[in-house]
C-alpha cells in the first residue's frame, strides 16, 4: 500500500502538509435561517467534538501553531472578528445553534470568560488538527478527543454545582451533540507521513479509526448523551493541499487541468459507508434506551457544490480564497497575505477548509433536514 501513496513533491513542500488540519471541511445573514428554532423545546444546547471543522477557538488558549485568531481569518464574521475559526466566518455549528434558537454561535468550551448562560446553551470542545487517532493530536500538540471527552466530564460537574444532578441529566439528555474528525487521520498519519501506512493498510487503518469513534460514542453515552450527529468525512481528493500536493508535476500549478484525485476521495467514500453501517447498527442496538443517532452526510453535499459549482454561485473550486489557494492554511494564511475580494465565490476559504458559503451550504443540505426531524419528535 505505502508506494501508491508516496508524494511527488520536494520534501520541503511536503513538510508543509504538516498544516494539515482538516476534516473533514459569505456573509449569511440570520434572517436567511428557518424561525421554527425560536420554538425549540426537543434541544436544550450544542456540544460539540472533533476538528477545525468544528473549533470555534480553543487551539486559542493551547500551546500549538495551529491557530486562525487573527487576519484575515474571520472575515466574515461579526464586526469582522477573527475567533480562531477556519473559515472566513462562521461554521455549520454556528448555524445550527442559530437555527434552533439556542444561541447566534458556538463558543470555544477553554474560553475563561464564559458565563455560566453560555455554558448551559452549549459549547465547542473540538480542536484544529485533531482526530480519531491519538498520534494525530500528538504530531500537531493538540486536543486528542479523549481529553474532550474529559473536558466535557468537566462541563458537566460545572452544571451539576449550579443547577443540580438531576437537572444537569435531564438537559445533556436534550442536548444536540455534533461529532466531525477524521480527515487529519487519513491526510496526516497515512497519505503523508508513513508511520500509519507501515502497519496499516487502508482498510485496517479505516477500521481502527471507526473503533476509536464509536468509542467515543460510547463515552458520550454514558454520559448521558442521547441526540447525536456524526459527520462523515469529505472527498479528500478534491481538498486544495492534497491536489498540490499529489498531483502530478505537470499539472499541480496548471489552474485549468488541477482536479480532484479519486484515489483519496474513494477512500473517503470507503470510510463513510462504513461509518454508515456502524452507526445504524448502534442506533438499532439503542434505540429502546431514547438513541437518536445520524450520520451527516459532507461527501455528497461538498462533491455535488464542486461537479455542480456555477448553479451555486462558485467560480473557484480547487483553490482557496487566501494565497495562491494551493498551500495556505493557519499561519501561512495570514495579515499579509493576498486574499481573494470575493470569498462567496470559492469553494475553499484557504487550502484546507471551505468557505462559510460553503459551510452554510452543507448545513442547509445534510443537516437542516434531521435537525427538524429531531426538533418534530
Amino acid at each position: 500500500m505505502e508506494g501508491s501513496f508516496k508524494h511527488k513533491l520536494p520534501l520541503p513542500l511536503v513538510l508543509l502538509s504538516f498544516l494539515v488540519h482538516i476534516s473533514g471541511i459569505i456573509s449569511i445573514n440570520a434572517q436567511g435561517l428557518s424561525k421554527q428554532g425560536t420554538l425549540n423545546k426537543n434541544i436544550s444546547a450544542l456540544l460539540v467534538f472533533g476538528d477545525s471543522t468544528v473549533d470555534s477557538g480553543n487551539n486559542n488558549f493551547v500551546s500549538t501553531a495551529f491557530k486562525s485568531n487573527f487576519p484575515p481569518y474571520g472575515r466574515e464574521f461579526p464586526n469582522q472578528m477573527p475567533t480562531g475559526r477556519f473559515t472566513d466566518g462562521r461554521l455549520c455549528t454556528d448555524f445550527i445553534a442559530s437555527y434552533v434558537g439556542i444561541k447566534e454561535d458556538v463558543p470555544p468550551y477553554l474560553d475563561p470568560t464564559l458565563s455560566m448562560k453560555e455554558l448551559m446553551t452549549g459549547v465547542s470542545f473540538a480542536s484544529a488538527g485533531t482526530g480519531y487517532d491519538p498520534l494525530t493530536a500528538t504530531l500537531g500538540n493538540v486536543i486528542p478527543i479523549s481529553k474532550q471527552l474529559e473536558y466535557f466530564r468537566d462541563y458537566k460537574k460545572r452544571l451539576e454545582s449550579s443547577t443540580g444532578k438531576q437537572r444537569t441529566k435531564e438537559h445533556i439528555k436534550n442536548a444536540l451533540f455534533v461529532v466531525s474528525a477524521g480527515t487529519n487521520d487519513f491526510v496526516v498519519n497515512y497519505f503523508v507521513l508513513p508511520t500509519r501506512r507501515k502497519s496499516y493498510t487502508v482498510s485496517s487503518y479505516q477500521q481502527f479509526l471507526l473503533q476509536q469513534c464509536k468509542e467515543l460514542i460510547q463515552g458520550l453515552w454514558e454520559e448521558g448523551a442521547r441526540k447525536i450527529l456524526v459527520a462523515g468525512l469529505p472527498p479528500m481528493g478534491c481538498l486544495p493541499i492534497l491536489i498540490t500536493l499529489f498531483s502530478s508535476t505537470t499539472t499541480v500549478f496548471d489552474h485549468l487541468q488541477r482536479g480532484c484525485l479519486e484515489q483519496y476521495s474513494s477512500v473517503a467514500r470507503d470510510y463513510n459507508g462504513l461509518l454508515q453501517n456502524d452507526l445504524n447498527f448502534m442506533q438499532l442496538s439503542l434505540a429502546s434506551h431514547g438513541a437518536r443517532i445520524f450520520y451527516l452526510d459532507i461527501y455528497g453535499p461538498l462533491i455535488h457544490m464542486i461537479e455542480a459549482h456555477e448553479s451555486f454561485g462558485f467560480d473557484e473550486i480547487n483553490v482557496g480564497c487566501c494565497g495562491t489557494g494551493y498551500m495556505e492554511a493557519s499561519f501561512l494564511c495570514n495579515p499579509m497575505s493576498y486574499v481573494c475580494s470575493d470569498a462567496s465565490k470559492y469553494i475553499f476559504w484557504d487550502s484546507i477548509h471551505p468557505t462559510e458559503k460553503t459551510y452554510y451550504n452543507i448545513f442547509k443540505g445534510t443537516i437542516r433536514p434531521i435537525i427538524d426531524l429531531i426538533i418534530s419528535n
